[in-house]
């Protein structure tokens, strides 16, 4: 069973630079996530998703390479082309996995212009060795469906790098 974990950053820097540090632990077995997505509120109001993985996308460019092989055999590459890239575009969507990008935009809508916030679908991971890593994160959780406990030690590593920023400044 995964678990969703939200944080709110005050850049898109801080959350990438956070999620690249997750991604490197994954290659260390520490944590093994199922998605990992960036989303920023600009100054408009507009919400916009930085994916790792675009399904949709990598789809379409199948789908036409594939369709225009199989057009080739009908004598009709551009037809074959076109028919798969459609086909591609609507298997992408169909496999779009992970945390649901509609759920995604909705609590995003909460953030502050300029704020960004991480989106993590949490399959397994070694708790103190990466919250021991989120310390010097900082960070605030919006949302998240660990344990009390897991939930508490996850607040105070974000509060303890927050506070630790504080002190730096002042």
């Amino acid at each position: 069973m995964s678990d969703l974990l939200v944080i709110e950053f005050l850049s898109e820097a801080k959350a990438e630079g956070v999620r690249e540090m997750l991604l490197a632990m994954q290659k260390e077995y520490l944590i093994e996530l199922g998605d990992a997505v960036a989303a920023v509120k600009d100054d408009r109001r507009r919400i916009k998703l930085n994916q790792l993985f675009q399904p949709v996308a990598q789809g379409a460019v199948s789908g036409m390479l594939w369709g225009s092989l199989i057009g080739l055999l009908f004598m009709m590459p551009l037809a074959g082309a076109a028919v798969g890239a459609a086909s591609g575009v609507l298997g992408g969507r169909l496999a779009d996995l992970g945390i649901n990008d509609a759920f995604m935009r909705q609590a995003a809508r909460t953030l502050q212009s300029g704020n960004a916030a991480l989106f993590l679908l949490i399959r397994k991971m070694t708790t103190d060795k990466v919250l021991a890593a989120l310390r010097v994160a900082g960070g605030t959780v919006l949302r998240s469906s660990f344990d009390e406990t897991k939930e508490e030690a996850l607040q105070a590593a974000l509060a303890g790098a927050r506070a630790a920023s504080v002190e730096a400044r002042g």
